[in-house]
């Protein structure tokens, strides 16, 4: 079965999907599936372009809404996960996944599927530390900080991940694992993007919470994106026992959409079941984690730690019994074709720049909710808000920080899945301003002359026991105060050489050290300047 991967697409789909017809008719190559690494940007509307967290003159209708109006149908069956370019609203209305246009599938928050008999996983969204351990409490329409905290990866996701038990053969996540820059041809990827090596060389580049996936699931492959370079790497995992047999992964970082002649080497060949169903299914095991963890479902602002085995929880074990696999299995799998439209489509000819989001419960996850008996999140969330409504009570933002709540520790002691250091591809994004007029400016999100960098696996390594957060990372919350109120002083038409970057010594016992840089938003944007440089 040959699957294509692609980065982040920005919307820009038809230039995708020509870009794989194109690939047809001079190579004779089509591929069976298409996995796109977040950045998608299923944009219907202009209330849709307001959830999505990137300045004004970035927001771009782009192509998607004729896919979701049914003037245009993918032409190969697509899966993807969510970034940190996204419309929001529309993604939350599928939390464990579905239909966003007739043959485009969003794996939801976190999610396993299967084609053809092969298994694909994948974390929507972007590591940061000062939600990590919150519920999915947002809903539209957002303010300045639920907007972007909307994508934000959870330990409830990574939770239900983890206890998977049966092989992975393909996963997804935007921001790379954290460490696994060390597996791959590491002096190349510095030489193209010398502003990562600070955190390369600290070892906070990417996202702790992916590392974790990565050491737990130890998949055939890994996709990323979210960085806009291509980088491979292959890594070869420790064995827990004499009887496990070796596994290995396949890392391959995507940039940015590209021309066909680099999409030809994101094709790939992958042993599929030839008495497999020919329709996108259900996971029967990761069905049966999701029934399990059904009660730990939180859709409040207030942090808190997966069940551990720590003596502090009666239970801590929520993989799947083969026997509660088996009652899935005797459900029809076969992911229904029920797509349906829950929002205006754009309309070139009639503009709406003042049409506002709306908090929507989609039939496909009240249907699948329905089918697997699970809770409906965004049923929850709505729940919630008319209790404290009738209560009289008004919902108050919590101020963000970087260690999680007072009463607890954050899971992970920093917040990154990004870059600190100055990054001239990525979107400066003002963490204190408000919501801007809408513009219709449009960004290329491929650039004219993608680096030629290779992409065979190379750098065979043992995987270390453990790929946490180093010590190196700390950053207190006082640090994360000062990048907020840094970030609106910006001013974005200096060129990168004016740009000063303002450092933090110390960490907060007083010790010098290692300076730290300031932290911006981790975004990594198709920026029309870099086109003119490349």
């Amino acid at each position: 079965m040959k699957v294509a991967v692609a980065g982040c697409c920005h919307g820009a789909l038809d230039k995708m999907y020509e870009t794989l017809e194109l690939l047809q008719r001079r190579h004779n190559v089509r591929p069976d599936l298409l996995l796109c690494c977040g950045d998608f940007q299923a944009v219907r509307n202009e209330a849709d372009l307001r959830c999505m967290a990137v300045p004004a003159k970035y927001r771009h209708m782009q192509t998607f809404y004729r896919y979701y109006s049914g003037e245009k149908k993918a032409p190969v069956l697509t899966v993807f996960i969510g970034g940190n370019h996204e419309a929001s609203n529309h993604l939350q209305e599928l939390p464990y996944g579905g239909w966003v246009a007739p043959n485009i599938y969003y794996l939801g928050y976190a999610g396993v599927v299967r084609f053809r008999g092969v298994r694909i996983g994948g974390i929507s969204g972007i590591f940061k530390s000062h939600d990590y351990r919150k519920g999915h409490f947002e809903s539209p329409p957002y303010n300045q900080h639920t907007v972007r905290s909307a994508y934000h990866v959870r330990n409830i996701e990574v939770f239900k991940l983890k206890q998977l038990k049966r092989p992975i053969d393909i996963f997804m996540s935007h921001d790379w694992p954290r460490s696994i820059y060390h597996y791959g041809n590491k002096k190349q990827l510095l030489k193209m993007k010398s502003f990562f090596r600070q955190e390369v060389e600290n070892n906070t580049l990417g996202s702790p919470a992916a590392s974790e996936l990565l050491q737990h699931l130890k998949p055939t492959y890994w996709f990323s994106a979210h960085l806009h370079v291509k980088f491979a790497a292959f890594m070869q995992h420790e064995t827990n026992s004499k009887e496990e047999l070796p596994k290995a992964t396949k890392f391959l970082a995507l940039d940015k959409c590209l021309p066909h002649r680099d999409f030809l080497q994101q094709i790939i060949d992958v042993e599929h079941d030839p008495n497999a169903s020919e329709s996108l299914e259900y996971d029967a095991e990761w069905i049966a984690v999701l029934k399990a963890t059904n009660d730990l479902v939180n859709v409040t602002q207030s942090s808190w730690n997966m069940p551990e085995k720590n003596g502090l929880h009666a239970k801590w074990d929520y993989s799947a019994t083969e026997e509660a696999i088996e009652e899935v299995l005797n459900h029809d799998l076969k992911i229904p074709c029920n797509f349906t439209l829950t929002a205006a489509c754009y309309d070139p000819n009639k503009p709406q720049k003042n049409m506002e989001p709306v908090h929507t419960i989609n039939p496909q996850t009240t249907e699948f909710c329905a089918q697997f008996g699970l809770t409906d999140i965004n049923d929850r969330i709505q729940q919630a808000k008319e209790e404290a409504s009738g209560r009289g009570e008004c919902e108050e933002e919590e101020e963000m920080d970087s260690t999680g709540s007072a009463e607890e520790p954050s899971e992970y002691n920093t917040d990154n899945s990004g870059l600190s250091s100055f990054n001239p591809d990525e979107i400066m994004l003002d963490e204190e301003g408000g919501d801007e007029d809408l513009s219709t400016c449009s960004v290329d999100p491929s650039p004219d002359h993608p680096p030629e960098f290779s992409t065979s696996f190379s750098d065979i390594r043992i995987m270390p026991d453990s790929m946490a957060v180093s010590s190196d990372d700390a950053m207190d919350s006082n640090n994360e105060e000062l990048e907020k109120s840094g970030g609106s002083k910006q001013v974005e038409e200096k060129s990168s050489t004016e740009r000063s970057l303002k450092r933090v010594g110390g960490d907060e016992n007083g010790n010098s050290g290692i300076k730290k840089i300031k932290r911006r938003n981790q975004t990594i944007y198709a920026a029309e300047d870099e086109d003119k440089t490349d």
